[in-house]
């Protein structure tokens, strides 16, 4: 038995303008934004008695470009930076541009957390951000209940 390649190209010896840059790159949307090594941050997600805390690893941007809402029980974390390069040399100028944007979204438990104590910062390319718990979602110690 053996093994048989098919190709449906017209010459197969030559590469297909087709099919590497408009199959491969525009069609490919599992990987749409691997090509510039983009990609959804991930987000680490703690809690303790007192809060919740969000983690979200995104290196090389600022803190002027995340916008962070709540509406009703969800927060959503959103970023975009717009890029912009010139060069020019000789008799030629290159120009270069691109865009880089993500948005994540999280349904809070409800009427857990307190919305107007919610803060963020961003140090060291980690965007933190701490949402404290409403006093009834926090632990109670056991209580002694006397038999009368």
């Amino acid at each position: 038995m053996t093994l048989v390649k098919r190709s449906n190209r017209l010459f197969p010896s030559v590469p297909s303008f087709f099919d590497d840059f408009i199959v491969k790159d525009v069609f490919d949307w599992s990987n749409a934004n691997a090509a510039n090594g983009a990609s959804t941050p991930s987000v680490n997600v703690k809690e303790d008695k007192d809060k919740f805390e969000l983690e979200v690893a995104a290196p090389g941007l600022d803190k002027k470009d995340f916008k962070v809402e709540l509406d009703k029980d969800v927060l959503t974390i959103s970023a975009e930076v717009e890029t912009k390069s010139e060069e020019t040399e000789n008799n030629y100028t290159r120009r270069e541009f691109g865009k880089y944007s993500f948005k994540r979204s999280f349904t809070l438990p409800e009427r857990k957390v307190n919305g107007d104590e919610i803060n963020a910062s961003y140090t060291d390319g980690i965007l933190h951000i701490t949402l404290p718990k409403n006093e009834e979602a926090k632990p109670k110690p056991a209580k002694l209940i006397e038999i009368a």
